[in-house]
């Protein structure tokens, strides 16, 4: 078992989200968070990462519990988030975005460098002098999955990464996620856009309301006609 989160209930303040959330992410997979906004897709992943800690239950990762750590803490034990808001630093260079964030890596043989970085995201090469303040809402994007891949994390946290791109940005967004999966990278993908999600996931959840509603792998979801039709998010 690599994630394993156990009856997560988190809250801000008086405002309970979470009711209950269980899920598992295997070494290698692509799993998605489903669910339209506001139902605690994003408050899940940072339970996960300690942003927003869970006023009970338990989130073990490899083992280890997370629950009560810091996030600090929990990256240095090789989880990455990439939030939705992106959090790039605007007066800073690309160059500089990725070289903040470099961490020495648990895995020599599988080491993030900025030439993987380029190779991957090769828009971003040319323009890695540029501020980020002066790019586009894809560049800015993909330069956060960069740079949370220079700490060279085991497991990558995604938050809505297509929201407010354009098709054809998000288009190559998911061919750049389906060559980090190819590579064997663990990502556990929250999104509205449940078409783009399928595409790259071997299993899925559904949250509505802050529970879990509905749990299975991609193709078993897609032969299972009244949940395609009930959860589908367009």
């Amino acid at each position: 078992m690599n994630l394993e989160a156990s009856n997560i209930y988190t809250s801000y303040g008086l405002s309970q989200i979470l009711f209950g959330v269980s899920l598992r992410v295997e070494e290698k997979e692509v799993v998605s968070l489903l669910g339209r906004n506001g139902v605690g897709k994003t408050t899940t992943l940072r339970s996960i990462m300690g942003l927003t800690p869970p006023r009970s239950g338990s989130i073990r990762w490899k083992g280890e519990e997370l629950v009560g750590k810091s996030p600090f803490q929990i990256a240095k034990l090789g989880i990455g988030f990439v939030p939705e808001e992106r959090r790039i630093f605007s007066d800073l260079t690309v160059w500089e975005n990725l070289d903040v964030a470099v961490k020495p890596a648990r895995d020599k043989k599988n080491l993030w460098t900025l030439d993987r970085v380029f190779n991957l995201f090769p828009a971003l090469h040319p323009i890695q002098n540029r501020r980020g303040g002066f790019l586009s809402g894809g560049e800015q994007q993909m330069l956060t999955i960069a740079r949370t891949l220079m700490g060279n994390p085991d497991l990558l946290l995604l938050d809505e990464p297509s929201e407010g791109l354009a098709p054809i940005v998000v288009q190559q967004l998911g061919e750049q996620i389906s060559r980090l999966k190819q590579e064997g990278m663990t990502i556990l993908l929250c999104e509205q856009n449940a078409r783009f999600s399928l595409a790259l996931s071997d299993r899925l959840y559904v949250l509505e309301k802050g529970e879990v509603r509905y749990q299975g792998s991609v193709a078993d979801f897609r032969k299972d006609e009244e949940a395609y039709r009930t959860y589908l998010v367009l």
